[in-house]
């Protein structure tokens, strides 16, 4: 049986391409939104990070209809750091709408989703989006996509019949000519039914479908979604769930409730059938990659290995004087639920234990998919201690591994002698060089600690103009050592309240992260030296009052504005013996032992 009412799309790209934008018209245009309904832009994103960071972290389900046909369409991260969002819900779809920038052209992102769907066999529609950029490039970007098919080696079919499709997703225009501006998005929609192959199998045939995501409602509890690549599936029916990894532990369940997608909203159905992207609950510690199977029949289907972890950092309670004042989660029972809870949908992420009942080590894909955890938690409420970033090495043969990452730099002519000076301090190995207009694209093979802490001195050098993105590409053998930050921290002396007396003198000593009224402890980090050691400074002194009075001497104290750092930002600077700690309103940068004394023993001692 094939199912010509149904196909089953993804939207990949790399980030800030337009999947989202894009996404937003189709559902204008797919009948989803009345004429006079007010919208939000990039109605997808609707986590609160995802609207202020303009990027979609959590891949997302809608449909459409288009004639006769329903099309499920899911947007996906396109930051690297969210890759296995993408990785593992290919498997639910046939095709792929694969989004190009008409001026970047294909970035690293672009050929790791790509080399993904390609190595699963979907079907690829290239759409050039943006094409109302002055400074697109619209007969370069074609061949610039079929070199990348061919690096990815794309099968004859592939190479040949690829079509390709020139939008503007903020006008909701799609064209088949690069140089003819389309009225509608009439071709998109006529290419994904014609190209993309809709769902075959027989209704009849015993069930089987793959989990490859997961939802979490406090009232039905754990939710599986997935297509249902054979059979059909019921509310009530009795299932057997088991994993392809481990067939012995399989188990018998009931179905309690079954959703389908309807434009933005999930609902209610008795019923569903090949193809369907369905969400089922009622059945306990569901899991990506189970395998839901008619019980007569259990055939559990291989599941997409995600990409292991590259990063990892330390997650501790919050043990600093001013711990509890904050948050409502401060124990360490607390923060192991919250994480435990964590992988219940997020792939990518590793927990484990350490020595301490206190402390877990975190791993992710990237400084972002941890800091946007962090974010997260301290948004519930929680308060932790976070460590620097460490990369995760491998040992191979008895030698070292460390990660490295494809970087794509695309800056003004200018700065490209103080990107490259950087870089190389960093061992980053020059790869590609060509000038695109009075910019330069610039791609370099970079261990991934080399990144670390470069994005604010990337910006600083650029004046703000430069574009960077990263993509893991391989373990490689050690490339050696990488001098760490060099500057060193102002600590605070004492624990108190800082004063524009103490700020005005320690201000000479460095840049100061806090303002007058800033409660302040022993061993908080409270600004940047710009020497290589660290300095003790009293913000919380204040001027002695005494019965002279001098020329000038009660003149008003000019302060510099402090340097207000984003959890990004504190990430970047925190060095070896330093800890972050987060609450839900302040974020402070602490020495792991608070005491300056016991600090000035220790390094005496060395």
């Amino acid at each position: 049986m094939v199912r010509e009412d149904l196909r089953n799309v993804a939207i990949i790209a790399h980030v800030d391409h337009g999947k989202t934008t894009l996404v937003d018209e189709i559902l204008k245009q797919g009948g989803v939104f009345r004429e006079n309904q007010a919208m939000a832009e990039r109605v997808m994103d609707s986590g609160d990070l995802e609207r202020e960071r303009g990027i979609t972290i959590l891949a997302k389900n809608t449909s459409v209809r288009y004639h006769d046909t329903k099309i499920n369409i899911i947007d996906t991260p396109g930051h690297a750091d969210f890759s296995g969002e993408v990785e593992r819900v290919l498997s639910m779809v046939d095709g792929a709408l694969l989004l190009v920038d008409a001026a970047e052209g294909p970035m690293p992102q672009t050929r790791f989703v790509l080399s993904k769907a390609l190595e699963m066999n979907l079907k690829i529609i290239v759409v050039v989006n943006k094409i109302d950029r002055p400074d697109a490039r619209l007969d370069e970007i074609e061949d610039e996509v079929l070199e990348l098919l061919m690096d990815l080696d794309a099968s004859e079919e592939q190479l040949d019949n690829t079509p390709f499709l020139y939008c503007s997703g903020r006008a909701g225009t799609a064209s088949c000519n690069a140089h003819e501006v389309g009225t509608d998005l009439t071709p998109l929609f006529d290419t994904i039914i014609s190209y993309i192959n809709p769902p075959q199998r027989e209704p009849d045939e015993p069930l089987q479908m793959l989990i490859s995501s997961i939802d979490y409602n406090e009232y039905v509890g754990r939710i599986g979604v997935g297509r249902i690549t054979r059979g059909t599936l019921e509310v009530g029916q009795q299932v057997l769930l088991g994993n392809y990894h481990d067939p012995e532990n399989a188990r018998k369940n009931k179905i309690v409730s079954l959703l389908q997608i309807q434009g933005l909203q999930r609902v209610p159905a008795e019923t569903a059938t090949v193809g369907d992207i369905v969400w089922i609950s009622g059945i306990e510690n569901i899991s990506i990659g189970d395998t839901i199977c008619a019980p007569e029949c259990f055939e559990p289907l291989p599941f997409t290995k995600i990409s292991e972890p590259t990063v990892e950092m330390t997650f501790s309670v919050n043990d600093s004087p001013f711990a509890g004042k904050e948050g409502k989660f401060v124990t360490s029972r607390q923060l192991r639920d919250r994480l435990m809870r964590e992988l219940l949908h997020d792939v990518s992420l590793r927990v484990t234990e350490t020595d301490s009942t206190d402390a877990f080590r975190v791993a992710g894909r990237g400084e972002m998919h941890l800091s946007i955890l962090i974010e997260n938690m301290r948004r519930e409420g929680y308060e932790l201690g976070v460590s620097t970033p460490r990369v995760l090495y491998k040992e191979i043969d008895g030698k070292r591994y460390e990660p490295i990452e494809e970087l794509s730099i695309d800056v003004p002519e200018a700065y490209v002698g103080a990107v490259m000076e950087k870089l190389g301090t960093r061992k980053a190995e020059l790869q590609d060089m060509h000038p695109q207009g009075s910019r330069t694209r610039l791609t370099f093979l970079i261990p991934s600690r080399g990144l670390f802490g470069y994005k604010s001195e990337f910006l600083t050098d650029t004046k703000g103009d430069g574009i960077m993105s990263s993509v893991f590409r391989e373990y490689a053998p050690y490339k050696g050592d990488i001098q760490k930050r060099s500057s060193g921290s102002l600590i605070s002396f004492e624990t108190g309240e800082a004063v524009t007396y103490g700020l005005y003198n320690a201000q000479e000593r460095g840049a100061l992260f806090i303002g007058t009224g800033t409660q302040v402890y022993e061993g908080m980090v409270v600004g940047a030296s710009p020497k290589a050691e660290d300095l003790v400074v009293n913000v919380c002194k204040r001027k002695h009052l005494t019965n002279t009075r001098a020329s000038g001497s009660d003149d008003a104290l000019r302060l510099i504005p402090p340097r207000n750092l984003s959890l990004e930002d504190c990430l970047e600077f925190l060095a070896e013996d330093e800890l972050l700690e987060v609450t839900p309103k302040s974020l402070r940068i602490r020495k792991q032992i608070l005491s300056n004394q016991t600090r000035a023993k220790m390094r005496g001692k060395k």
